[in-house]
């Protein structure tokens, strides 16, 4: 797979860094905003289920409850990985990885398309593999299909995401988190997720980039193995 694109570094270095304890609140508020759409809906179907002049719903009610439990606990289990520590695992099977981006796109208008020859990966790279995932899907709001490709040579690994579809789009606040750049103007929540996967990918020597194009959006990054 040679014509996967390389990395380039970004980063500006003359910006200001962003404080940890920040950096905590906006990856916090972020998880946040993703969890409470689906535990509202949980809660909302509860109190159908409870009104007793909602009876003729409990049907709807029951479907609500259980698509917004699916959808809870595919994002719980992948911002585990993707976000959280998990608790010791340093290594993990592509597989698993797999499994866990199926679950967000299984709640997205876009497809996945799955290519990742390793069959492990480091903590640095499954991080990786798994917010570009996401961010490939978020490129793609009226959908399209997202194109996830791994390989693993010279001592590193390439993983490249390729997000294709009509009004594909990269927001700026995406690119400057990517390039190691503070929020300007824009939303944190899609910020912080970018500027968090350069400083994973920077502490472990690595580098990302993000190019776009005509309704395509290509991010691509480097991890050592």
């Amino acid at each position: 797979m040679t014509d996967m694109p390389a990395p380039e570094p970004s980063a500006d270095p003359t910006a200001a860094a962003v404080r940890p304890a920040e950096l905590a609140a906006y990856l916090a508020a972020r998880m946040c905003h993703d969890f409470i759409s689906p535990a509202s809906a949980i809660v909302s179907g509860l109190d159908l289920l409870e009104d007793p002049s909602a009876q003729d719903m409990r049907e709807e009610a029951m479907s609500l409850i259980a698509t917004s439990a699916r959808k809870l606990a595919d994002l719980l289990q992948f911002s585990r990985v993707a976000f959280g520590a998990s608790a010791s695992a340093e290594t993990f099977d592509s597989r698993d990885l797999q499994k866990l981006a199926q679950g967000v796109f299984a709640h997205m208008r876009a497809e996945l398309e799955w290519v990742v020859e390793p069959p492990a990966l480091n903590k640095p790279a499954a991080r990786t593999l798994l917010n570009l995932a996401q961010m490939a899907g978020a490129a793609l709001p009226t959908g399209g299909v997202a194109r996830m490709r791994v390989v693993q040579e010279a001592g590193s690994v390439a993983i490249a995401a390729e997000a294709v579809g009509p009004r594909a789009r990269l927001r700026p606040e995406v690119l400057r988190g990517l390039q190691g750049q503070p929020l300007g103007e824009g939303l944190h929540g899609h910020w912080v997720q970018a500027y968090y996967v350069h400083l994973f990918l920077t502490d472990a020597g690595g580098r990302v980039f993000a190019d776009v194009s005509e309704e395509k959006v290509v991010f691509a990054a480097t991890v050592p193995v």
